[in-house]
This record gives C-alpha cells, sequence and structure tokens, in this order.
C-alpha cells in the first residue's frame, strides 16, 4: 500500500470515529457529519501533501472540516431550527417509562445539541474545540488560522448565548462542562 493510502486508511481506522464526532457536534446532523468529514478527507488526501503522518494529516482534516462548516455558514442565509428529539425520541421515552435518568440525560445532550444550533458556525466552532474537544485556545485559534483573542471573544459570545439558552447548565471556568452525563474538563 502506498504511503498516503496507507495513512488514510490508518486515519480512518484509528481516528475516523473521532473526526466524525467533532463533524456531528458542529452540524448537528449525521448526514452533513458524512458529508463534512467525506470532503475533509477527499482534500486532504487528493494532493497527498498532507498526507505525510497519521498526526498531520489528523490535523489537517479537522482543520478542513471545521473551516468548511464556517463558510457553509456563511452562505446560508437562514437556518429553521427544529426540535431534535423529533418523534422518535417521544416513542422511546413513552416505551421505557423506567429510564428516567437516562431520558433526563438525553433530554440534557440534546438540548445541549439544539443551543449549539443557534450559535453562528464560528462561535460554535470555537466552542465545541474549546470545552468538547477540551482544546486550549492557541490550540482552537491554531486549529481555526484566527488569533487567540478572537477564539476567547467568539467563546465568551457563544457561552453567553448558552447560558440564556441553558441556565440549568454550568459552562464556566476552570468548571466542568456536562455532556451527556459525563463530565468534561475545560482548560
Amino acid at each position: 500500500m502506498s504511503g498516503w493510502r496507507a495513512t488514510l486508511d490508518d486515519l480512518v481506522r484509528l481516528r475516523g470515529r473521532a473526526l466524525f464526532g467533532y463533524a456531528y457536534m458542529l452540524t448537528g446532523d449525521a448526514s452533513a457529519a458524512e458529508d463534512l468529514l467525506q470532503d475533509a478527507l477527499v482534500k486532504a488526501f487528493r494532493s497527498g501533501r498532507h498526507a505525510r503522518s497519521l498526526d498531520a494529516a489528523h490535523v489537517y482534516v479537522k482543520r478542513s472540516i471545521a473551516t468548511s462548516f464556517i463558510d457553509s455558514g456563511r452562505r446560508a442565509a437562514s437556518r429553521p431550527v427544529t426540535d431534535p428529539r423529533g418523534d422518535a425520541f417521544e416513542t422511546w421515552a413513552r416505551q421505557h417509562p423506567g429510564s428516567a435518568d437516562l431520558t433526563a440525560r438525553m433530554d440534557d445532550a440534546l438540548d445541549l445539541r439544539a443551543a449549539l444550533l443557534t450559535l453562528s458556525p464560528r462561535e460554535r466552532a470555537c466552542v465545541v474545540l474549546r470545552y468538547l474537544e477540551d482544546m486550549p485556545t492557541a490550540d482552537v485559534a491554531e486549529t481555526l488560522g484566527i488569533a487567540a483573542g478572537s477564539v476567547k471573544r467568539y467563546v465568551s459570545d457563544g457561552l453567553a448565548r448558552l447560558r440564556v439558552a441553558m441556565p440549568e447548565m454550568s459552562f464556566g471556568e476552570p468548571a466542568t462542562v456536562a455532556v451527556d452525563g459525563h463530565e468534561r474538563g475545560t482548560r
């Protein structure tokens, strides 16, 4: 197997799930996340220049996901916000009445997802990288290709909007952010 093909295989096998999760947190939609990841992989591996190592390919693909997501947000004139839970969730909750704790955690995760979808693309990218990916501000800035001060501003604005949308959830530093029942530390 050629060098770039082996790197692509390793990237998808070892880090594909994490890259998909990152794209999903940005888009809030599995199909859109798959498309975003696929486009980023094509960009990274069509010339082969970014595929020198697994780490270099991972960084490039992640940055490409963020950049493509932000660019697509600029092009979108408006986005209708719908209830992300839909009928399937309601049906499941009715069929499993003894699972109140799981249902509450799912509600929290879905509420967080819905709240994230109200943020601008750049705010969402910064908040997701900073809090859900647990990246330091400098790394977020490098990943998105913007200044650290801009990251701080986008995170601050995004968190202010999330605090209004979800006052019961803690978004402070250095406290932890509860996501799907798990605590994620922040730096």
